[in-house]
């Protein structure tokens, strides 16, 4: 499993849980993102890279200077603000000691949501793109309720739209405004005839190219994505990205790139993957055992490309909503 539940499992509902959620799983409404501002609270934004510089961010950044958040007390040096002499510390020691302090300066949280035609698959709950979309929301909402800057970009194989990082609720608004834009364009696209592999991995590479240009040094850049479509290019723009900022990839997943449904009986279906079609026996546990290696094959194939980047990887399922997998500890942001 991709996840560990430590709660009692209850009866799945969907059409329960698509209530609680306004959604449909299919498509994206402006109101099932806008009540992610009533659970902003369910993450926690902070940062775990000690990164260098005056752009290092609104989390303790490791510059030393005059600022908010006491830091340590140490001997004066030649250049110390006398200002910041520890006149209790020097008269107890005998010797000038000095205080220091980390500075807290804004930090930008950047959001890039990949709304490919691949993400638009779901077997339980929600398409991967309809999840990956509530996740960006729980950011920028998140984001908004810290009062730092939110930005991004979102994304298919045939377009993207730009949004530099903003500091009000608009920057939020017109964020979500282009998730709804671009998903429908995606929808669109999928009744259309579709670019070939070849075009959609380039598309990919050269929108982590875009992320690179718009992610200013310092800021906390979330990837949200299959990784479908992830290439070396791809994960050399990634690589930069995380040298100058602290870079998150969140993998979406659906039920059923893990592992078969459980049948009682033996049932022969078809699966597309929209190239290539296979015929499967569900209830059959040979058929099952291999699939499920297979598929855990290609997650691990992914994984390892992606930690070439050195970004830090959480994993989200699109059959469960984002608030059951936070609370049962899939990602590392519980208070």
């Amino acid at each position: 499993m991709w996840f560990k539940s430590k709660t009692p499992t209850a009866t799945f509902d969907p059409s329960q849980q698509l209530a609680s959620l306004m959604a449909n799983g299919v498509s994206i409404t402006i109101n099932e993102l806008l009540q992610y501002q009533n659970k902003a609270s369910l993450i926690n934004l902070t940062a775990n890279k000690n990164l260098h510089g005056q752009l290092a961010g609104n989390y303790l950044a490791r510059t030393k200077g005059r600022g908010m958040e006491f830091d340590e007390v140490r001997h004066y040096q030649t250049g110390d603000d006398i200002r910041t002499i520890d006149w209790r510390v020097t008269a107890r020691t005998g010797e000038t000691h000095t205080k220091l302090f980390r500075e807290e300066i804004e930090r930008p949280v950047i959001v890039a949501t990949d709304l490919s035609s691949n993400m638009l698959f779901g077997s339980k709950l929600l398409f991967k793109s309809v999840q990956a979309a509530h996740l960006a929301a729980l950011l920028a909402w998140h984001t908004k309720q810290r009062g730092d800057r939110f930005g991004g970009i979102v994304f298919n194989e045939s377009s993207h739209t730009e949004l530099k990082p903003r500091s009000r609720q608009q920057g939020v608004l017109h964020y979500l405004h282009a998730l709804t834009t671009c998903h429908q364009q995606s929808s669109l696209l999928l009744a259309q005839d579709s670019p070939d592999v070849d075009e959609k991995t380039h598309a990919f590479a050269q929108n982590c190219l875009r992320l690179r240009q718009v992610s200013r040094p310092g800021s906390l850049v979330y990837f949200i994505t299959d990784g479908h479509h992830t290439s070396d290019e791809a994960i050399r723009h990634l690589a930069n990205i995380n040298r100058h900022c602290e870079l998150v990839v969140c993998l979406i997943s659906d039920p059923l790139e893990h592992q078969l449904p459980s049948v009682k009986t033996k049932v022969n279906v078809s699966i597309t993957d929209g190239q290539h079609k296979q015929q499967l026996t569900l209830g059959d546990q040979n058929t099952a055992a291999e699939y499920a290696a297979h598929a855990q094959s290609l997650i691990s194939e992914k994984e390892a490309l992606l930690e070439k980047a050195g970004a830090r990887l959480l994993h989200f399922c699109a059959g469960q909503s984002l608030e059951q997998q936070i609370k049962n500890g899939v990602a590392p942001w519980i208070r």
